[in-house]
């Protein structure tokens, strides 16, 4: 099916009139802080696409806590403290990690009497000698490199209102940090950003999109973010020159044209590829697509029917 047959289409110019009256907005300043690598969003983008969407998280919020009322009403029972979790997928380099960050800023500021948490589904990989032992090297990022068991388990416990623990992943050493974990402690909003994010569980019969209630795709044409990727690449090339214990230093001490060739083909033969198989087609699963134009400038917003 055609995303256009499910999702309503908005034009940047169209989604930024939905603007309300909300006006705690963010400062260069903090753009600064939480833009990703070679990522760009600025603050016309804060103004016109993301104070449009968090207005619109905040009206299915308010839907997800009337229900949860009303079905406790019904049923005689405590509606107890139950989080809101949302959901962020799309690819490598597309610049989930930017937009999770500058919903979590926004959300917190314009509901600073509610608890907002976000993390990454990459402390769910399997350490990179799990990954050796089992044949997976190669396949990092496709669906079996993740222990989806783990964050499937992970997912309940938060739903289910219980601390749960994730663990850290460092993208310097790149590999999971032995014994480092993230607490999230009874949060009011989660949000949850990683190229599996609505994915279906390998090996389990639950879907993680069943227990998000608000989900976000950032789209973008495959020729863009690889061209995305390898700038980012070459950038962390210059980032790890002087650090030995960075994971990216053995390419920058070689020939720089080497570094881009091999980055070019694990995009080609690793990225593009499960990019393919897997995470775009999960992209008419989302509650709202964000497509970005070669610039990163999010020209049109989807929002999902049904």
């Amino acid at each position: 099916m055609a995303l256009e047959a499910q999702y309503r289409e908005f034009k940047r110019s169209e989604w930024a009139q939905l603007h309300g009256r909300q006006d705690k907005t963010v400062s260069t300043a903090e753009l600064d802080q939480i833009r990703s690598l070679n990522d760009k969003v600025d603050l016309a983008d804060v103004r016109e696409i993301y104070l449009p969407l968090t207005e619109f998280i905040r009206v299915r919020l308010r839907s997800f806590l009337s229900t949860a009322y009303n079905d406790a009403t019904f049923l005689r029972d405590n509606a107890g403290h139950t989080p809101f979790i949302i959901g962020i997928s799309g690819s490598v380099a597309v610049g989930k990690s930017t937009t999770a960050r500058l919903l979590q800023l926004m959300l917190s500021r314009q509901l600073p009497q509610l608890k907002v948490q976000m993390l990454t589904t990459d402390g769910f990989l399997y350490s990179n000698a799990e990954l050796a032992s089992r044949g997976l090297s190669d396949r990092k990022g496709f669906p079996e490199s993740y222990d989806m068991r783990a964050l499937t388990d992970f997912l309940v416990d938060v739903k289910l209102n219980r601390k749960a623990l994730a663990p850290q992943y460092s993208h310097a050493s790149y590999d999971v940090i032995p014994g480092a974990f993230t607490e999230v402690d009874h949060p009011d909003i989660l949000i949850v950003e990683g190229i599996n994010v609505l994915q279906k569980g390998h090996e389990s019969p639950i879907y993680y999109s069943d227990l998000y209630d608000f989900t976000l795709y950032v789209d973008a044409e495959p020729d863009n973010i690889e061209r995305w990727f390898l700038e980012r690449f070459n950038q962390l090339l210059d980032l790890a020159a002087d650090d030995p214990n960075d994971f990216y230093h053995q390419w920058a001490m070689g020939k720089r044209a080497d570094a881009m060739a091999m980055a070019k083909d694990v995009w080609q033969t690793v990225n593009l590829a499960n990019l393919y198989d897997y995470i775009l087609p999960t992209r008419d699963r989302a509650s709202v697509v964000l497509h970005k134009t070669a610039t990163h400038a999010i020209d049109k917003v989807y929002l999902r029917k049904f």
